[in-house]
């Protein structure tokens, strides 16, 4: 038999590395899923509950390996359905590759079944590189470029192949003739070093400085030594934002965690403290959690000469890969003898920690929302992967949940998108199958898509050496980061038809498809269901009965929002006494600290 288009877009892919395809079928792309029965063991094919599990997955394979992810869909819906998964690794500058079916050649522009515009559908959040094949000597070339392209721009690429040309008899090399692209495969380029110039000044400015502030992002995951090295040299505090969770350890006595309006009191007043700024590897884009403007100097890290100068008005920006230029940069640094401000960071941090504690353990009904990533603490493996959705459990993820050296993890950073917690946790299960994941998601993501997720894990479970697949819902039936923001921001009481969710047997649902299932509506469970799940035979649902009126504080409250929250509990919202009690547990916690 003839190597078709789809087997050649298939070995093309193998070609260039990629092992895992995330999709869902549609007679769009038989072409290729025939092609995926004939290469065999070589490519798999990881078939979704619905396409954006799939795109989110793929996003977190580029997340969890530094590989391309690779996801695939059929025309029309299933297209479609890829979006929002792809909008979120282009918010997060992942490197993935979408191929999307599309009718047959001779009937599009004939409003034909299920034929959408996907040239155009893609063209935003594909932008770089979103390519129609026609003819199989494209083929080559389509396949080579979106996966370059995807790779060295860190973004989203696109080829979309319609059913037809998929079963032709392929063209592995172009006619060499006028109007045919030769491409190969090959390493990308090497990672950059700014110039010794450029290097100069900032370690200038660096040196200068007397109270020294770094935030760290993403793009510093791979720098924790180097960043760890050059605060020690500085004398400075470390704040993450929260992709850059990971790059160093919260156990680090400098290191005042997340920044942000999920962040921490300590990284609020290294901000607002700090005579000079270091931002390595992010776009953090909250300019409220920054210094003024004016307040600090300012020196900026990044492989994205785009992303440059976006946030705060630097003074030094210095394009590069942050490993390595922290690295050229570090010679260049004088270590200050004034460790006042250190002193002062680590007085921060100290007192923080013991406020979180308190924070944690005060009253709730039934069970505080802290407490459950508290006790985590506890029993968090070194080796663990960790991934959590968005809402009020992100609030918690980075405030009370420290991560230790080794340990990943990863949200939805840039789009901020409900539902990415449980296809992330299974690519990083795949991607790292020795190592235990921890799935932390609220009801209304764990709702929207997480059900459907835990079909896939109760299916393929029993192909891992190691079971721990631990997903944590926090149910306490109310799309609570949502129901915080009304009253907080807009100042309106809990509406309750769009706040509300229906009651679920998330642990009963779990037992129902084989895996283990706890629920928990005590504050004395929750540590030993937290070693229960661990020491499972099986994946594990922990439904964590919690209480909705623990607010997830910012770091920094300004007269604004408070008016506008207690004016919300004034104007009738139907827990203003319980909110407002939990409120002041909440600030009587921070006073004791």
């Amino acid at each position: 038999m003839a190597k078709t288009v789809g087997d050649q877009i298939l070995e093309r892919l193998h070609a260039w590395g990629v092992r895992r395809v995330f999709g869902y079928p549609g007679d769009g792309i038989n072409g290729l899923l025939g092609a995926f029965g004939r290469i065999g063991d070589r490519l798999q094919f990881v078939q979704t509950r619905h396409e954006e599990l799939a795109a989110f997955m793929a996003c977190a394979h580029a997340k969890f390996t530094g590989e391309v992810g690779v996801c695939m869909a059929t025309s029309g819906p299933g297209a479609i359905h890829l979006l929002n998964g792809l909008y979120d690794a282009k918010a997060d500058h992942q490197p993935v590759v979408a191929i999307v079916g599309q009718q047959a050649r001779t009937a599009l522009g004939g409003d034909y079944q299920q034929e959408v515009d996907l040239p155009s559908l893609f063209k935003d959040v594909a932008h770089e590189y979103v390519q129609l094949a026609t003819v199989p000597g494209q083929v080559r070339h389509l396949v080579d470029r979106a996966v370059r392209i995807a790779r060295d721009q860190r973004t989203v690429t696109c080829v979309i192949v319609p059913h037809d040309l998929q079963e032709e008899e392929a063209v592995e090399s172009p006619p060499r003739e006028h109007g045919t692209v030769h491409s190969g495969i090959g390493l990308t380029a090497e990672r950059s070093v700014p110039d010794a110039a450029s290097l100069q000044k900032a370690a200038d400015i660096l040196n200068a400085g007397k109270k020294v502030a770094i935030l760290a992002g993403a793009g510093a995951l791979h720098a924790g030594p180097e960043l760890v090295e050059i605060a020690n040299c500085l004398g400075a505090g470390i704040a993450k934002a929260l992709l850059g969770k990971a790059a160093v350890p919260d156990d680090l006595p400098f290191v005042t965690g997340a920044v942000g309006l999920l962040g921490t009191q300590p990284s609020w007043d290294l901000m607002d403290g700090c005579d000079t700024l270091l931002m390595v590897g992010s776009s953090f884009p909250y300019s409220e959690f920054l210094p003024k403007e004016g307040q600090a100097r300012g020196v900026q890290i990044d492989l994205d000469n785009r992303r440059l100068g976006l946030r705060y008005p630097m003074e030094v920006n210095l394009v590069g890969d942050s490993k390595l230029t922290l690295q050229a940069l570090l010679p260049l640094v004088h270590p200050k003898d004034d460790r006042g401000w250190r002193k002062q960071i680590e007085e921060n941090v100290a007192k923080w920690w013991k406020v979180m504690e308190e924070r944690a353990m005060t009253d709730a009904r039934p069970i505080n929302p802290q407490r459950v990533f508290w006790e985590l603490n506890k029993v968090l493996p070194d080796d663990a992967i960790v991934c959590c959705d968005s809402g009020s459990a992100a609030a918690w993820y980075a405030r009370d949940l420290r991560f230790r050296a080794g340990m990943m993890g990863s949200v939805s950073g840039g789009l901020a998108s409900m539902g990415c917690a449980m296809p992330y946790v299974l690519a990083a299960k795949l991607a790292h199958p020795k190592r235990p994941v921890f799935a932390l998601l609220g009801d209304g993501a764990m709702q929207m898509i997480g059900l459907n997720a835990l079909i896939t894990v109760a299916d393929r479970w029993k192909q891992w050496d190691d079971p721990r697949f631990v997903v944590m819902v926090l149910n306490n039936g109310d799309l609570n980061m949502v129901t915080f923001e009304q009253r907080g921001l807009a100042g309106d009481p809990r509406f309750d038809a769009s706040q509300l969710l229906p009651a679920f047997p998330y642990a009963d649902y779990a037992k129902m498809l084989g895996l283990r299932g706890i629920r928990v509506d005590r504050p004395g469970q929750v540590a030993l269901a937290w070693e229960e799940a661990l020491a499972s035979d099986r994946p594990t649902v922990l439904d964590m009965v919690v209480d909705a009126n623990v607010p997830p504080l910012p770091p920094h409250v300004t007269g604004k929002q408070a008016k506008s929250y207690f004016s919300a509990l004034w104007k009738g919202d139907p827990e203003a006494l319980s909110v407002l009690k939990q409120t002041a547990r909440e600030w009587w916690a921070g006073v004791k600290g």
